[in-house]
């Protein structure tokens, strides 16, 4: 089901969840504003069970949309059937799909444990989910925030490369934590981390030798954070490891999950 009085068949666009939920507004915002940056539309989908449900959730998400961004294209899309399917289905082709953390557990309020990570393993493209501790865009200086990456581990060039193409974006710089810091984390350019990884003896495994303390600590101050997420043999799909599940539980700032090539 398609609303009449919206923009469809739109090429380039972010996909979003809606079920009504606080989780979901927040992630409709967020999509809303990486929409914009791209010069894309939004597609807002709810999944039902009931599709005479769908209109005022999907009305008030378009609403939303354009107090935010006047004039930003968005599609919506009332899809009968599960969250992870409905999204999985309707991602397909997206620039990013969009979700949130908590709710009902439909789609837009995706609680991120066994459906949200059944989606994770879904996609082919980037997975934005809106963690964070303060709505999107609260403090002047946001625009700024650097975008953060999580070098070694599970991330690798996909994940390295969608970072550094947010980043050229947004006009803001591209770090990363420095391995072996303690207390409050040092953000330093990603190849230095590299080399400081390198240098001291940390591994990759961990996410280049930086705690949890510290990566966790870096969080509050970055626009968002990336990670990959690597193919397992035998298993269909990307898979979050160590750093991701860390990060979705505790981060202060949303996490974008990029899948990595085989």
């Amino acid at each position: 089901m398609t609303l009449p009085h919206v923009l469809t068949g739109t090429l380039r666009h972010v996909t979003v969840g809606a079920d009504g939920s606080m989780s979901a507004v927040r992630a409709l915002d967020l999509a809303a504003d990486e929409a914009a940056r791209r010069g894309a539309a939004v597609r807002v989908v709810y999944a039902v069970p009931d599709l005479d449900e769908a209109p005022p959730i999907l009305a008030a998400a378009v609403s939303r949309v354009h107090d935010r961004h006047p004039g930003l294209p968005v599609e919506t899309r009332a899809v009968p059937g599960g969250a992870v399917d409905a999204l999985a289905r309707e991602s397909d082709g997206a620039e990013l799909t969009v979700v949130g953390v908590r709710g009902p557990g439909r789609v837009g309020g995706l609680l991120f444990g066994s459906v949200g990570l059944r989606l994770a393993t879904r996609l082919d493209g980037p997975l934005l989910v809106a963690r964070g501790d303060r709505p999107c865009g609260d403090r002047p200086h946001d625009a700024r925030l650097p975008v953060l990456l999580v070098p070694g581990g599970d991330t690798g060039a996909a994940a390295a490369a969608f970072a550094a193409a947010e980043a050229r974006r947004r006009g803001v710089p591209l770090r990363a934590p420095r391995p072996g810091a303690v207390g409050v984390p040092r953000l330093v350019p990603v190849q230095a981390a590299y080399e400081a990884a390198g240098s001291t003896g940390h591994g990759t495994r961990t996410g280049q030798g930086v705690s949890a303390r510290t990566l966790i600590e870096a969080t509050r101050e970055a626009a968002f954070v990336v990670v990959g997420l690597r193919r397992l043999a035998g298993r269909p799909g990307p898979h979050p490891g160590s750093c991701a599940h860390l990060l979705l539980h505790r981060s202060h700032c949303p996490v974008a999950l990029v899948p990595e090539r085989p």
